[in-house]
Protein backbone atom coordinates (compact mmCIF):
# COMPACT_ATOMS: atom_id res chain seq x y z
CA UNK A 1 0.00 0.00 0.00
CA UNK A 2 1.71 3.29 -0.55
CA UNK A 3 -0.55 7.41 0.10
CA UNK A 4 -2.21 6.92 -2.70
CA UNK A 5 0.28 6.49 -4.40
CA UNK A 6 2.17 9.07 -5.13
CA UNK A 7 5.04 7.22 -7.54
CA UNK A 8 5.78 4.24 -9.29
CA UNK A 9 7.20 1.25 -7.00
CA UNK A 10 9.85 -1.40 -8.09
CA UNK A 11 8.64 -4.41 -9.41
CA UNK A 12 9.49 -6.29 -6.59
CA UNK A 13 6.99 -4.57 -4.44
CA UNK A 14 4.38 -6.14 -6.53
CA UNK A 15 5.59 -9.42 -6.68
CA UNK A 16 5.75 -9.31 -2.76
CA UNK A 17 3.01 -8.06 -2.14
CA UNK A 18 0.64 -9.94 -4.58
CA UNK A 19 2.34 -13.05 -2.96
CA UNK A 20 1.72 -12.24 0.41
CA UNK A 21 -1.85 -11.34 -1.04
CA UNK A 22 -2.31 -14.86 -2.83
CA UNK A 23 -1.12 -16.46 0.42
CA UNK A 24 -4.48 -16.25 2.33
CA UNK A 25 -7.76 -15.64 0.37
CA UNK A 26 -8.80 -19.49 1.03
CA UNK A 27 -7.66 -19.11 4.86
CA UNK A 28 -10.55 -17.58 7.21
CA UNK A 29 -9.29 -13.59 8.08
CA UNK A 30 -9.00 -13.24 11.65
CA UNK A 31 -10.86 -9.77 13.36
CA UNK A 32 -8.22 -9.77 16.16
CA UNK A 33 -5.10 -9.94 14.25
CA UNK A 34 -3.10 -6.81 15.75
CA UNK A 35 -2.47 -4.17 13.68
CA UNK A 36 0.83 -3.40 14.18
CA UNK A 37 1.92 -7.49 13.12
CA UNK A 38 -0.20 -6.91 10.26
CA UNK A 39 1.97 -3.76 8.65
CA UNK A 40 5.22 -5.67 9.93
CA UNK A 41 4.21 -8.69 7.30
CA UNK A 42 2.97 -7.02 4.40
CA UNK A 43 3.80 -3.23 4.14
CA UNK A 44 7.03 -2.41 6.36
CA UNK A 45 9.57 -4.05 3.38
CA UNK A 46 8.22 -1.24 1.10
CA UNK A 47 6.90 1.40 3.40
CA UNK A 48 9.59 1.19 6.10
CA UNK A 49 9.03 -0.01 9.69
CA UNK A 50 8.26 3.88 10.93
CA UNK A 51 5.93 4.12 7.79
CA UNK A 52 8.60 6.91 6.51
CA UNK A 53 9.16 5.29 3.08
CA UNK A 54 11.75 2.85 1.80
CA UNK A 55 11.07 1.16 -1.73
CA UNK A 56 7.74 3.11 -1.41
CA UNK A 57 6.67 6.62 -0.34
CA UNK A 58 6.05 7.46 2.89
CA UNK A 59 2.38 7.03 4.52
CA UNK A 60 3.10 10.04 7.39
CA UNK A 61 4.43 12.87 5.57
CA UNK A 62 0.15 13.84 5.27
CA UNK A 63 0.69 14.15 0.57
CA UNK A 64 -1.83 12.05 -0.97
CA UNK A 65 -2.28 11.95 -4.81
CA UNK A 66 -5.94 9.96 -4.60
CA UNK A 67 -7.41 11.38 -1.51
CA UNK A 68 -6.67 11.86 1.95
CA UNK A 69 -9.64 11.09 4.22
CA UNK A 70 -10.28 7.67 5.34
CA UNK A 71 -12.19 5.95 2.73
CA UNK A 72 -10.33 6.26 0.08
CA UNK A 73 -7.01 5.64 2.03
CA UNK A 74 -9.21 2.45 2.62
CA UNK A 75 -9.78 2.35 -0.95
CA UNK A 76 -6.37 2.31 -2.20
CA UNK A 77 -5.32 -0.61 0.37
CA UNK A 78 -8.50 -2.86 -0.85
CA UNK A 79 -8.31 -2.40 -4.56
CA UNK A 80 -4.48 -1.20 -5.26
CA UNK A 81 -2.98 0.72 -7.45
CA UNK A 82 -2.11 -1.41 -10.11
CA UNK A 83 -0.35 1.42 -12.66
CA UNK A 84 1.54 2.96 -9.95
CA UNK A 85 2.75 -0.89 -8.88
CA UNK A 86 0.63 -1.24 -6.20
CA UNK A 87 -1.63 -4.40 -5.67
CA UNK A 88 -5.42 -4.65 -4.17
CA UNK A 89 -4.93 -6.21 -0.51
CA UNK A 90 -8.63 -7.19 -0.40
CA UNK A 91 -8.06 -10.89 -0.70
CA UNK A 92 -5.37 -10.87 2.29
CA UNK A 93 -7.64 -8.31 4.73
CA UNK A 94 -10.34 -7.79 5.68
CA UNK A 95 -12.72 -4.80 5.98
CA UNK A 96 -12.07 -4.53 9.50
CA UNK A 97 -7.91 -4.88 9.12
CA UNK A 98 -8.09 -2.02 6.33
CA UNK A 99 -9.90 -0.17 8.91
CA UNK A 100 -7.66 -0.62 11.55
CA UNK A 101 -4.15 -0.13 8.98
CA UNK A 102 -6.29 3.39 8.22
CA UNK A 103 -6.28 4.08 11.77
CA UNK A 104 -2.49 3.01 12.36
CA UNK A 105 -1.56 5.00 9.73
CA UNK A 106 -3.22 7.77 11.40
CA UNK A 107 -1.72 7.66 14.41
CA UNK A 108 1.91 7.05 13.12
CA UNK A 109 0.72 10.61 11.15
CA UNK A 110 0.47 12.86 14.04
CA UNK A 111 3.22 11.08 16.27
CA UNK A 112 5.83 12.04 13.24
CA UNK A 113 4.07 15.73 12.79
CA UNK A 114 4.38 16.58 16.52
CA UNK A 115 8.09 15.60 16.51
CA UNK A 116 9.60 18.60 17.48
CA UNK A 117 6.40 20.69 17.79
CA UNK A 118 6.90 23.18 20.44
CA UNK A 119 3.42 23.20 22.58
CA UNK A 120 3.26 25.89 25.61
CA UNK A 121 3.95 24.18 28.95
CA UNK A 122 2.77 26.97 31.23
CA UNK A 123 4.45 27.48 34.51
CA UNK A 124 4.22 29.94 37.27
CA UNK A 125 4.10 33.62 36.26
CA UNK A 126 5.25 32.46 32.42
CA UNK A 127 3.14 33.98 29.90
CA UNK A 128 2.22 32.16 26.41
CA UNK A 129 1.48 33.57 23.61
CA UNK A 130 -1.48 31.73 22.05
CA UNK A 131 -3.45 33.08 18.90
CA UNK A 132 -5.56 35.60 19.71
CA UNK A 133 -4.65 36.25 23.46
CA UNK A 134 -1.86 35.57 25.82
CA UNK A 135 -2.13 34.71 29.63
CA UNK A 136 -0.61 32.86 32.35
CA UNK A 137 -1.44 29.95 33.86
CA UNK A 138 -2.07 30.27 38.06
CA UNK A 139 -2.28 27.65 40.97
CA UNK A 140 -5.57 28.63 42.71
CA UNK A 141 -5.71 25.34 44.75
CA UNK A 142 -3.33 22.23 45.74
CA UNK A 143 -3.24 19.36 48.24
CA UNK A 144 -6.09 17.54 46.68
CA UNK A 145 -6.48 14.02 45.87
CA UNK A 146 -7.51 13.58 42.10
CA UNK A 147 -10.04 16.39 41.97
CA UNK A 148 -12.75 15.64 39.14
CA UNK A 149 -15.42 18.65 39.00
CA UNK A 150 -14.93 22.02 40.14
CA UNK A 151 -18.57 24.26 40.30
CA UNK A 152 -18.79 27.84 42.14
CA UNK A 153 -21.54 29.35 44.25
CA UNK A 154 -22.45 32.40 43.82
CA UNK A 155 -20.13 33.91 46.97
CA UNK A 156 -17.13 33.03 45.39
CA UNK A 157 -16.90 29.56 46.94
CA UNK A 158 -15.39 26.85 44.66
CA UNK A 159 -16.66 23.19 45.17
CA UNK A 160 -14.27 20.62 44.26
CA UNK A 161 -15.14 16.70 44.25
CA UNK A 162 -12.03 14.20 44.85
CA UNK A 163 -12.70 10.71 43.09
CA UNK A 164 -11.89 8.82 46.47
CA UNK A 165 -15.63 10.39 47.78
CA UNK A 166 -14.99 13.70 48.93
CA UNK A 167 -16.44 17.07 48.24
CA UNK A 168 -14.26 20.33 49.17
CA UNK A 169 -14.32 23.97 49.29
CA UNK A 170 -11.92 26.33 47.99
CA UNK A 171 -12.37 29.80 49.97
CA UNK A 172 -10.83 32.76 48.97
CA UNK A 173 -7.99 31.01 47.59
CA UNK A 174 -7.59 28.59 50.58
CA UNK A 175 -8.34 24.81 50.22
CA UNK A 176 -10.81 24.26 53.77
CA UNK A 177 -9.20 21.43 55.54
CA UNK A 178 -12.48 19.83 56.50
CA UNK A 179 -14.65 18.37 53.25
CA UNK A 180 -18.10 18.58 53.70
CA UNK A 181 -20.00 15.73 55.88
CA UNK A 182 -22.98 13.66 54.76
CA UNK A 183 -21.85 13.42 51.28
CA UNK A 184 -23.12 9.66 49.37
CA UNK A 185 -21.19 6.68 49.80
CA UNK A 186 -19.13 6.11 46.75
CA UNK A 187 -17.51 3.21 44.83
CA UNK A 188 -13.85 4.57 43.90
CA UNK A 189 -12.40 1.88 42.25
CA UNK A 190 -10.47 2.60 39.04
CA UNK A 191 -12.77 4.99 37.18
CA UNK A 192 -15.78 5.43 39.57
CA UNK A 193 -15.95 7.66 42.56
CA UNK A 194 -17.66 11.27 43.03
CA UNK A 195 -17.79 12.97 39.99
CA UNK A 196 -19.76 15.30 38.93
CA UNK A 197 -20.43 18.48 41.08
CA UNK A 198 -23.27 21.44 39.75
CA UNK A 199 -24.97 24.23 41.24
CA UNK A 200 -28.27 25.13 40.47
CA UNK A 201 -28.65 27.99 38.18
CA UNK A 202 -30.85 29.63 40.63
CA UNK A 203 -28.96 28.25 43.50
CA UNK A 204 -29.38 31.60 45.59
CA UNK A 205 -33.24 31.11 45.96
CA UNK A 206 -33.02 27.01 46.55
CA UNK A 207 -30.21 26.00 47.14
CA UNK A 208 -29.63 22.97 45.41
CA UNK A 209 -26.72 20.96 44.62
CA UNK A 210 -26.08 18.46 42.01
CA UNK A 211 -23.94 15.51 42.58
CA UNK A 212 -23.13 12.34 40.41
CA UNK A 213 -21.20 9.41 41.81
CA UNK A 214 -20.79 5.53 41.28
CA UNK A 215 -22.63 4.02 43.63
CA UNK A 216 -21.53 0.53 44.64
CA UNK A 217 -24.36 -2.61 44.28
CA UNK A 218 -24.56 -6.64 44.54
CA UNK A 219 -21.72 -8.93 43.89
CA UNK A 220 -19.16 -5.87 43.35
CA UNK A 221 -20.96 -3.74 40.40
CA UNK A 222 -21.44 -0.04 40.31
CA UNK A 223 -23.47 2.42 38.29
CA UNK A 224 -23.78 6.30 38.39
CA UNK A 225 -25.86 7.93 40.59
CA UNK A 226 -27.56 11.23 40.54
CA UNK A 227 -28.27 12.94 43.55
CA UNK A 228 -29.12 16.40 44.67
CA UNK A 229 -28.96 18.05 48.19
CA UNK A 230 -28.26 21.29 50.32
CA UNK A 231 -25.13 22.97 52.56
CA UNK A 232 -25.57 23.33 55.65
CA UNK A 233 -22.92 24.15 58.31
CA UNK A 234 -20.31 22.02 56.54
CA UNK A 235 -22.34 18.98 56.00
CA UNK A 236 -24.61 17.93 52.82
CA UNK A 237 -28.12 17.94 54.26
CA UNK A 238 -31.50 16.92 52.53
CA UNK A 239 -30.35 14.45 49.76
CA UNK A 240 -32.99 13.45 47.18
CA UNK A 241 -32.31 10.54 44.71
CA UNK A 242 -33.03 12.19 41.36
CA UNK A 243 -31.43 8.98 39.41
CA UNK A 244 -30.76 5.06 40.17
CA UNK A 245 -30.76 2.22 37.59
CA UNK A 246 -32.59 -0.82 38.78
CA UNK A 247 -30.53 -3.58 40.61
CA UNK A 248 -30.60 -5.29 37.58
CA UNK A 249 -28.78 -2.57 35.60
CA UNK A 250 -25.49 -2.18 37.57
CA UNK A 251 -22.21 -3.39 35.99
CA UNK A 252 -19.17 -4.71 37.08
CA UNK A 253 -15.93 -3.25 36.25
CA UNK A 254 -14.69 -0.30 37.10
CA UNK A 255 -14.93 2.40 33.45
CA UNK A 256 -16.86 4.25 31.78
CA UNK A 257 -19.04 5.84 34.36
CA UNK A 258 -19.46 9.34 32.41
CA UNK A 259 -20.24 12.06 34.22
CA UNK A 260 -21.05 15.51 33.20
CA UNK A 261 -24.29 17.24 34.33
CA UNK A 262 -25.94 20.14 32.95
CA UNK A 263 -29.01 22.81 33.46
CA UNK A 264 -30.86 23.74 30.61
CA UNK A 265 -32.92 26.71 32.06
CA UNK A 266 -35.60 25.37 31.53
CA UNK A 267 -36.46 23.16 34.40
CA UNK A 268 -34.37 20.02 33.14
CA UNK A 269 -31.23 18.84 34.03
CA UNK A 270 -29.13 16.59 31.61
CA UNK A 271 -26.43 13.89 32.63
CA UNK A 272 -24.99 11.68 31.03
CA UNK A 273 -23.56 7.75 31.80
CA UNK A 274 -21.08 5.56 29.92
CA UNK A 275 -21.63 2.08 28.63
CA UNK A 276 -19.91 0.59 31.74
CA UNK A 277 -17.19 -1.51 29.13
CA UNK A 278 -20.42 -3.29 27.68
CA UNK A 279 -20.57 -1.60 24.36
CA UNK A 280 -23.31 -3.66 23.46
CA UNK A 281 -26.09 -1.81 25.88
CA UNK A 282 -25.47 1.45 24.74
CA UNK A 283 -27.45 0.37 22.02
CA UNK A 284 -30.36 -1.23 24.02
CA UNK A 285 -33.11 1.63 25.41
CA UNK A 286 -33.66 -1.01 28.11
CA UNK A 287 -30.85 0.49 29.61
CA UNK A 288 -29.59 3.30 30.78
CA UNK A 289 -25.81 3.18 30.18
CA UNK A 290 -24.44 4.63 27.48
CA UNK A 291 -26.78 7.30 26.89
CA UNK A 292 -27.51 11.16 27.70
CA UNK A 293 -30.06 11.65 30.05
CA UNK A 294 -32.89 14.03 30.67
CA UNK A 295 -34.78 15.21 33.93
CA UNK A 296 -36.94 17.47 35.26
CA UNK A 297 -34.76 19.53 38.12
CA UNK A 298 -37.00 17.37 40.97
CA UNK A 299 -36.08 13.96 39.15
CA UNK A 300 -39.47 13.48 37.41
CA UNK A 301 -39.74 12.29 33.47
CA UNK A 302 -40.26 15.26 31.03
CA UNK A 303 -43.26 14.02 29.24
CA UNK A 304 -41.25 14.97 26.09
CA UNK A 305 -38.79 12.52 26.03
CA UNK A 306 -38.35 10.80 22.77
CA UNK A 307 -38.54 7.45 24.67
CA UNK A 308 -41.19 8.39 27.47
CA UNK A 309 -44.30 6.18 27.30
CA UNK A 310 -41.89 3.42 25.58
CA UNK A 311 -42.46 0.03 26.28
CA UNK A 312 -39.40 -1.68 27.67
CA UNK A 313 -37.35 1.95 27.31
CA UNK A 314 -35.53 3.92 30.10
CA UNK A 315 -38.07 7.26 29.88
CA UNK A 316 -35.41 9.70 31.10
CA UNK A 317 -33.16 8.64 28.05
CA UNK A 318 -32.00 11.58 25.27
CA UNK A 319 -29.81 9.99 23.18
CA UNK A 320 -27.82 6.54 22.99
CA UNK A 321 -25.16 4.80 21.10
CA UNK A 322 -22.60 6.87 23.40
CA UNK A 323 -19.66 5.23 24.76
CA UNK A 324 -18.21 7.25 27.95
CA UNK A 325 -19.38 10.82 27.89
CA UNK A 326 -17.45 12.90 30.31
CA UNK A 327 -17.92 16.34 27.90
CA UNK A 328 -21.21 17.83 28.18
CA UNK A 329 -22.24 21.42 27.61
CA UNK A 330 -25.02 23.81 26.19
CA UNK A 331 -24.00 26.48 23.78
CA UNK A 332 -24.68 29.89 25.37
CA UNK A 333 -26.26 31.51 22.22
CA UNK A 334 -28.54 28.65 20.39
CA UNK A 335 -28.93 26.45 23.50
CA UNK A 336 -27.59 23.13 21.69
CA UNK A 337 -26.45 20.40 23.97
CA UNK A 338 -22.78 19.94 22.80
CA UNK A 339 -21.29 16.23 24.10
CA UNK A 340 -17.91 15.09 24.21
CA UNK A 341 -16.94 10.92 24.71
CA UNK A 342 -13.85 8.98 24.78
CA UNK A 343 -13.86 6.68 22.23
CA UNK A 344 -11.78 3.05 21.99
CA UNK A 345 -8.14 3.61 20.65
CA UNK A 346 -9.08 6.57 18.12
CA UNK A 347 -12.23 7.85 17.29
CA UNK A 348 -12.96 10.44 20.84
CA UNK A 349 -16.07 12.45 19.57
CA UNK A 350 -17.61 16.07 19.69
CA UNK A 351 -21.01 15.38 18.88
CA UNK A 352 -24.38 17.98 18.89
CA UNK A 353 -26.92 15.81 21.02
CA UNK A 354 -30.51 15.89 19.56
CA UNK A 355 -33.15 14.35 21.39
CA UNK A 356 -33.69 10.58 20.27
CA UNK A 357 -30.88 10.11 18.03
CA UNK A 358 -28.61 7.47 18.14
CA UNK A 359 -24.47 7.97 17.98
CA UNK A 360 -23.72 4.71 17.20
CA UNK A 361 -21.34 3.18 19.77
CA UNK A 362 -20.45 0.30 18.58
CA UNK A 363 -21.87 -0.05 15.63
CA UNK A 364 -20.27 2.80 13.90
CA UNK A 365 -17.15 4.31 15.21
CA UNK A 366 -13.59 5.54 13.97
CA UNK A 367 -11.38 4.02 16.53
CA UNK A 368 -9.97 0.59 16.91
CA UNK A 369 -9.50 -1.88 19.97
CA UNK A 370 -6.84 -0.50 22.26
CA UNK A 371 -4.88 -3.99 21.58
CA UNK A 372 -4.59 -2.80 18.15
CA UNK A 373 -7.19 -5.64 16.69
CA UNK A 374 -9.79 -4.22 14.50
CA UNK A 375 -13.44 -3.58 15.70
CA UNK A 376 -15.49 -2.48 12.91
CA UNK A 377 -14.85 -1.39 9.44
CA UNK A 378 -18.03 0.83 9.93
CA UNK A 379 -17.42 4.07 10.87
CA UNK A 380 -20.94 5.16 8.93
CA UNK A 381 -24.72 3.81 9.02
CA UNK A 382 -28.12 4.70 8.09
CA UNK A 383 -30.09 6.03 11.30
CA UNK A 384 -26.81 7.11 13.48
CA UNK A 385 -25.33 10.33 13.74
CA UNK A 386 -21.97 11.17 12.27
CA UNK A 387 -19.80 13.16 15.04
CA UNK A 388 -19.70 16.98 14.37
CA UNK A 389 -15.78 16.23 15.16
CA UNK A 390 -13.56 13.25 15.74
CA UNK A 391 -10.01 12.84 17.12
CA UNK A 392 -8.06 9.81 15.52
CA UNK A 393 -5.93 9.17 17.43
CA UNK A 394 -7.57 9.87 20.49
CA UNK A 395 -6.77 12.59 22.90
CA UNK A 396 -8.78 11.38 25.73
CA UNK A 397 -11.19 13.90 25.75
CA UNK A 398 -12.51 14.81 28.93
CA UNK A 399 -14.58 17.79 30.11
CA UNK A 400 -16.21 20.58 27.84
CA UNK A 401 -17.08 24.38 28.84
CA UNK A 402 -18.00 27.31 26.57
CA UNK A 403 -16.54 30.58 27.58
CA UNK A 404 -18.67 33.04 28.34
CA UNK A 405 -16.53 35.40 30.45
CA UNK A 406 -14.97 39.17 29.09
CA UNK A 407 -11.53 38.50 30.03
CA UNK A 408 -10.91 36.83 26.77
CA UNK A 409 -13.06 38.90 24.06
CA UNK A 410 -11.61 36.85 21.32
CA UNK A 411 -12.49 33.71 22.76
CA UNK A 412 -16.01 34.15 23.56
CA UNK A 413 -18.60 31.31 23.19
CA UNK A 414 -15.17 29.20 21.70
CA UNK A 415 -15.23 25.16 23.43
CA UNK A 416 -12.69 24.34 25.54
CA UNK A 417 -11.78 20.93 25.47
CA UNK A 418 -9.89 18.94 28.21
CA UNK A 419 -7.70 15.93 27.54
CA UNK A 420 -6.57 13.73 29.72
CA UNK A 421 -3.99 11.21 27.79
CA UNK A 422 -2.57 14.02 26.00
CA UNK A 423 -2.21 16.36 28.92
CA UNK A 424 -4.30 19.24 26.71
CA UNK A 425 -6.19 22.37 26.94
CA UNK A 426 -8.19 23.03 23.43
CA UNK A 427 -9.98 25.85 21.93
CA UNK A 428 -12.45 25.31 19.10
CA UNK A 429 -14.09 27.72 17.10
CA UNK A 430 -17.60 26.60 15.93
CA UNK A 431 -19.42 28.49 13.38
CA UNK A 432 -23.11 26.95 12.15
CA UNK A 433 -22.78 23.68 13.79
CA UNK A 434 -19.25 22.66 12.68
CA UNK A 435 -15.70 23.29 14.08
CA UNK A 436 -13.77 25.65 11.59
CA UNK A 437 -10.43 25.59 14.09
CA UNK A 438 -8.70 24.31 17.30
CA UNK A 439 -6.27 25.39 19.20
CA UNK A 440 -4.11 23.61 21.50
CA UNK A 441 -3.61 26.57 24.39
CA UNK A 442 -1.09 24.39 26.02
CA UNK A 443 0.37 20.95 26.48
CA UNK A 444 2.03 18.28 29.05
CA UNK A 445 1.47 19.86 32.27
CA UNK A 446 -1.13 17.45 33.68
CA UNK A 447 -4.40 15.35 32.77
CA UNK A 448 -7.04 17.81 32.55
CA UNK A 449 -9.82 16.46 34.46
CA UNK A 450 -12.02 19.66 34.13
CA UNK A 451 -12.14 23.06 32.88
CA UNK A 452 -14.66 25.85 33.55
CA UNK A 453 -15.46 29.28 32.34
CA UNK A 454 -15.37 30.90 35.79
CA UNK A 455 -17.64 33.82 37.17
CA UNK A 456 -14.71 35.78 37.01
CA UNK A 457 -14.10 35.45 33.56
CA UNK A 458 -10.95 33.27 34.33
CA UNK A 459 -10.71 29.43 33.13
CA UNK A 460 -10.58 27.29 35.41
CA UNK A 461 -9.10 23.43 35.45
CA UNK A 462 -8.62 20.79 37.53
CA UNK A 463 -5.55 18.98 36.75
CA UNK A 464 -4.36 15.64 37.93
CA UNK A 465 -1.25 13.79 38.28
CA UNK A 466 0.09 16.34 39.64
CA UNK A 467 -3.33 17.09 41.83
CA UNK A 468 -4.32 20.29 41.91
CA UNK A 469 -6.94 23.56 40.41
CA UNK A 470 -5.37 26.27 38.33
CA UNK A 471 -7.00 29.18 36.31
CA UNK A 472 -5.83 30.69 32.96
CA UNK A 473 -5.79 34.45 33.38
CA UNK A 474 -5.24 37.49 30.62
CA UNK A 475 -1.37 38.80 30.23
CA UNK A 476 0.63 41.33 28.54
CA UNK A 477 1.97 39.60 25.38
CA UNK A 478 5.42 38.49 24.65
CA UNK A 479 8.05 39.53 22.44
CA UNK A 480 9.39 36.40 20.82
CA UNK A 481 12.76 38.60 20.51
CA UNK A 482 13.08 40.19 23.48
CA UNK A 483 11.47 38.24 26.03
CA UNK A 484 9.62 41.83 27.00
CA UNK A 485 5.85 42.44 27.46
CA UNK A 486 3.94 43.99 24.75
CA UNK A 487 1.94 46.97 25.99
CA UNK A 488 -1.39 46.31 23.86
CA UNK A 489 -3.53 48.93 24.96
CA UNK A 490 -4.43 51.64 22.41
Amino acid sequence: MSNAFRAPLMYGLLVFATLASAQQPQQPRSSRRDVADVYASLCANCHGPRLEGGMGPSLVDDTWKSGADDERIARSIREGQLTAGMPAFSGALSSQDIRALVIYIREQGAKKRNEGTAFARPVADKVVNSERHAFKLETVAEGLETPWSVAFLPDGRMLVTEKAGRLRVVEKGRLLPKPIEGTPEVWSRNQGGLLDVAVHPDYARNGWIYLSYSAPGANGSAMTVLVRGKLREGRFVEQQTLFRARPEHYRTGGVHFGSRIVFDGKGHVFFSIGERGHKEDAQELSRPNGKVHRIHEDGSIPKDNPFAGREGAIASIWSYGNRNPQGLARHPVTGELWEAEHGPRGGDELNRIEPGHNYGWPVITYGMNYDGTPMTDRTAQEGMEQPVLHWTPSIAVSAIDFYTGSRFPQWKNDLLVGALAQQELRRLRIEDGKVVHQEVLFKDIGRVRDVVSGPDGAIYIAFNEPDRIARLVPASPVEPASGKTRDTKP
